[in-house]
């Protein structure tokens, strides 16, 4: 990853458990400073709402696994680029939204 990485999660317990800890300290993977009520800036968060939307128009049946896979590949391939870059874009904006509460609540 480089010397520059810094991995940013959001603090929750899953990603805070002491092996995870171990396992980031063992590979020198350096954690960015979370505050404990910050929003969730993570632009793969609004990917993944973009994917269950497209999953959701598709009305598939509730049972049929195979079928579920292969919509979720067809989706995720499908989603377009510019929608991505977009919310790439924004993250200055967002961050500047989002620090300006002192992490509290964000107006979005």
């Amino acid at each position: 990853m480089g010397a520059e990485f810094l991995f940013m999660d959001d603090n929750a317990r899953p990603r805070r458990a002491n092996i995870v800890g171990e396992c980031f300290q063992s590979e020198d993977i350096t954690r960015m400073d979370w505050p404990a009520y910050s929003p969730d800036l993570n632009p793969i968060e609004d990917v993944w709402d973009m994917l269950g939307r497209r999953i959701a128009a598709r009305q598939l049946p509730s049972t049929f696994q195979p079928e579920h896979r292969r919509a979720l590949l067809d989706e995720w391939c499908n989603i377009p680029q510019n929608q991505i870059d977009n919310l790439i874009l924004s993250m200055p904006m967002l961050c500047k939204t989002g620090i300006a509460p002192f992490g509290r609540h964000t107006p979005y």
